[in-house]
């Protein structure tokens, strides 16, 4: 009852309303929300301060920036989100709001549109050396599909293509990036798409910021080859698995091309099927006969590995 109470007289502020509801669209920061407000930046921190300490939002640190977001497993939860969608779509306040929303996305896409521009040459040019992107997708989701999957965590989102292609078939999906410029790039995808269900972090693979035994399925699509060391990566993914969970691994088998070492930072030149069971079976997950699709001249493998039911 206490915890219900709080959720209602934190809401019950004009403000605060007018929070949850540009929180309901989308990540913002502090100073996004002073723009849109209109407020100082002292007034919206208290009001974010108390929606917080309500349960109604949860901050994300990304860096110097923090982003706010709605809650999704607090009490007061599925409060927030009645009473939102009560909020008249007509209202001129929100009207107003949501325009300026609208603007700060247009200005986030612009961003990261210029920082993928850079880029895009180099991902351009590994793209060309292996199969179809179109077939790699439709074997990934074929294996993604063989179990049903409520929350999904994608290390190394990079553009956030993974979370596009399953937001439909899942409760939640997380995409984590140490890349604050990828990040950009995949939230800005993300909300053109209009994936409410999605959302992206910044985390390190190798200590992923979230508890134990949380997600149904992780993936890692052309992540691998850049680890340092991926025994501890894969260790880590499954330490966030729920017994019975998969780990969907996308990477390349052997090859010799050493520009991609040298100029694109390429840790590992490809993957046997052995090392790849031997990297599991460490972390405690049992692979699944691995799907190779050949390209020229690099062939990208999927591999499939479940934590044991009874692990813990």
């Amino acid at each position: 009852m206490d915890v219900l109470l709080k959720g209602l007289q934190s809401i019950a502020e004009p403000t605060r309303l007018r929070v949850l509801g540009l929180c309901a669209h989308a990540e913002l920061t502090v100073s996004e929300l002073v723009h849109i407000l209109g407020q100082s930046q002292p007034r919206v921190s208290r009001h974010l301060k108390l929606l917080m300490e309500a349960g109604l939002l949860e901050r994300n640190q990304e860096g110097n920036w923090a982003y706010f977001r709605l809650s999704e497993k607090q009490p007061c939860s599925e409060l927030a989100r009645l009473i939102i969608d009560l909020i008249p779509d007509d209202d001129p306040k929100l009207t107003l709001d949501l325009q300026r929303l609208q603007s700060i996305k247009e200005e986030r896409g612009r961003k990261a549109q210029e920082y993928f521009g850079k880029n895009a040459a180099v991902w351009h040019e590994i793209r060309s050396l292996h199969i179809d992107s179109s077939l790699i997708e439709n074997a990934f989701l074929a294996r993604f599909h063989e179990q049903e999957v409520g929350e999904l965590l994608d290390i190394g989102t990079g553009t956030g293509r993974v979370l596009e292609l399953v937001a439909s078939d899942v409760k939640s999906a997380i995409g984590v990036d140490i890349s604050r410029e990828m990040l950009a790039i995949a939230r800005n995808n993300i909300d053109r798409a209009g994936l409410g269900n999605c959302q992206v972090r910044q985390g390190d693979m190798y200590q992923l910021p979230f508890a134990s035994d949380r997600f149904d399925a992780v993936s890692l699509n052309m992540v691998l080859h850049y680890a340092l060391d991926p025994r501890m990566c894969l260790r880590e993914a499954a330490r966030v698995l729920k017994p019975g969970g998969r780990v969907i691994l996308v990477d390349f088998a052997p090859h010799r091309m050493d520009s991609l070492r040298d100029d694109h930072a390429h840790h590992w030149l490809g993957f046997e099927d052995t090392q790849i069971e031997e990297f599991c079976s460490e972390a405690g997950l049992t692979l699944s006969p691995a799907e190779h699709l050949p390209g020229d001249p690099l062939t990208v493998c999927i591999w499939t590995a479940r934590r044991d039911p009874g692990a813990e």
